[in-house]
């Protein structure tokens, strides 16, 4: 969806006085070895991009944010920008140094929000992973970080959308394991196939995730504003109270804990460090014509405890 981007609040908060989960945080506890100490070359920034994969959407297969050279484009910095495409699309990426979690928020992703009152917010879910094998790829177990929505009765769990190879310039259809369906729509200003290159030579590409509730719609006191609201704390590329500005104030970013980090079964894990990243659309809504579908979109990540 949008590309441009605009400002932010600041307001980074300690919010985790919600404790979510009912489990020992000693359960599933990966192990504390093969930490990548930092080191005077270190850099907070990504230093590889290990998968990306999106999902249908209007910016994907477009050379400056929708292809494998553009996500390249994230590492060591937070200048350009990366289309996750609609629910599920998603990008791999780590650092040159294992990110320790200390109190309070680690991990910084940018995106492009758009503030209130003409908000536009695409909330990305973000996992995590420790490189407990020590090999440095990402296969180890990931853990979700749960943000403010992950116990609302309104997530879905283990949410399943498999998208259709319209063969060409068309809408894109997609059925869902819960029986829904629909279509990532074309529009006007992206004229071009938006089934993902990647999958180009396959009739269907399947992605699996936590489906946040819908937030697109009217703004309040309007008949044609339309805009896309974020959630409280916790998710990529969302207007929130962890929605922060970088030291020059120039990018917006959020700031995020390991310590939300939960198993598949929604138990609390203590994290020592970790090592891989994951980011995904987290919502499924096509939008408008003007709008498109809503796409999460990052613009790199940081280290926040090299600072």
């Amino acid at each position: 969806m949008s590309i441009g981007r605009i400002s932010k609040g600041a307001i980074a908060t300690g919010l985790l006085s919600v404790v979510l989960f009912s489990c020992s945080k000693d359960e599933d506890k990966p192990g504390d070895t093969n930490i990548r100490p930092i080191t005077d070359n270190s850099s907070p920034y990504i230093s590889v991009v290990f998968d990306y994969q999106p999902a249908p959407g209007q910016f994907v297969n477009e050379s400056s944010v929708g292809t494998p050279e553009a996500a390249q484009k994230i590492i060591g910095g937070t200048a350009s920008l990366l289309h996750l495409g609609a629910f599920g699309g998603y990008v791999v990426f780590g650092f040159d140094h294992s990110i320790l979690n200390k109190s309070g928020a680690d991990l910084a992703i940018y995106g492009n929000p758009v503030k209130p009152p003409v908000e536009l917010s695409e909330p990305g879910i973000v996992m995590v992973s420790q490189d407990v094998n020590g090999n440095g790829k990402p296969d180890d177990v990931w853990y979700e970080l749960a943000g403010s929505e992950y116990t609302a009765a309104t997530t879905i769990k283990h949410y399943k959308v498999t998208y259709y190879n319209p063969g060409g310039k068309a809408d894109v259809p997609w059925k869902d394991n819960r029986g829904g369906s629909g279509k990532v729509m074309i529009n006007t200003f992206h004229d071009h196939s938006y089934y993902p290159l990647f999958a180009a030579n396959q009739d269907s590409v399947i992605f699996e995730g936590t489906l946040l509730k819908s937030t697109f719609g009217l703004a309040a006191g309007t008949t044609d504003t339309y805009v896309n609201t974020g959630f409280a704390w916790g998710y990529a590329d969302n207007w929130a109270t962890d929605a922060v500005k970088d030291p020059f104030a120039t990018n917006l970013y959020n700031a995020l804990d390991i310590s939300w980090a939960v198993n598949d079964n929604g138990q609390a894990v203590t994290l020592k460090a970790i090592d891989f990243v994951k980011v995904y659309t987290g919502q499924q809504d096509k939008g408008n014509n003007a709008i498109g579908e809503i796409s999460s979109e990052i613009r790199g990540a940081e280290d926040l405890n090299m600072r």
